[in-house]
């Protein structure tokens, strides 16, 4: 097994090289996709969240209202504080779980994980260089899409319907560009078209096999 982390700001396009990625062989463990997990209702984090933040970010049905919730929590600084103390340790938890069922096999692991650097996590040098590291989950390198802030906006205004003074909130709340770049061992070019990412993913992927055979390689002796 090779575990690879993706990471990339908001409108960076991330997703769609986490869904081109497992096109191409990768299993995928997706923080976001365990992050709704665990809030929905019956979830670990679903009645720790809801007695936090109240019944206004509840939806009729039951359900986390995500937009209300997400804008409590990026108005604040400490109430988005409380919310990643509650979910992170038992996302954290799920993604280990779902990486030892997946021990001992020959896969590719794409922990797709927002977060990445905003977890505090930092490496000095690259692979090649023989930097140190500390990454969570035995990653053995970082792939990370990057696409302009601007452009970034445009795409969530247009796309999502999101306000631009949304979208800059919530980069704000996360790592910058130059600390995600820093953290790369790969970096995916998501500033063109759909056919200029496919072909930027086609050249991650081409890295990533060369060096699980790299990995895989018996040592001397």
């Amino acid at each position: 097994m090779l575990v690879v982390g993706l990471t990339g700001g908001i409108g960076s396009g991330k997703s769609t090289v986490s869904s081109l990625l497992e096109a191409r062989g990768a299993v995928v463990v997706d923080a976001d996709r365990i992050a709704r997990e665990v809030v929905a209702p019956g979830g670990p984090a679903y009645q720790p969240v809801v007695d936090r933040f109240g019944p206004g970010v509840v939806s009729a049905d039951g359900a986390i209202d995500r937009p209300a919730l997400a804008a409590v929590v990026f108005a604040d600084a400490s109430a988005r504080a409380d919310l990643e103390a509650i979910t992170h340790p038992v996302v954290g938890a799920t993604m280990a779980e779902r990486l030892t069922a997946q021990a001992g096999s020959d896969n590719v692991v794409v922990l797709d994980v927002p977060l990445l650097v905003e977890g505090g996590r930092r490496r000095a040098g690259g692979e090649a260089a023989g930097g140190e590291r500390s990454l969570p989950h035995g990653v053995a390198a970082v792939l990370v899409v990057d696409t302009p802030p601007e452009v970034a906006v445009q795409r969530l205004v247009r796309d999502r319907g999101m306000k631009a003074a949304d979208v800059e909130a919530r980069m704000a709340a996360q790592a910058t560009r130059e600390e995600r770049l820093e953290l790369a061992d790969v970096v995916i070019d998501n500033s063109g078209s759909p056919e200029d990412l496919r072909a930027e993913v086609d050249r991650a992927w081409a890295w990533i096999e060369d060096l699980h055979r790299r990995r895989s390689r018996p040592g001397p002796g």
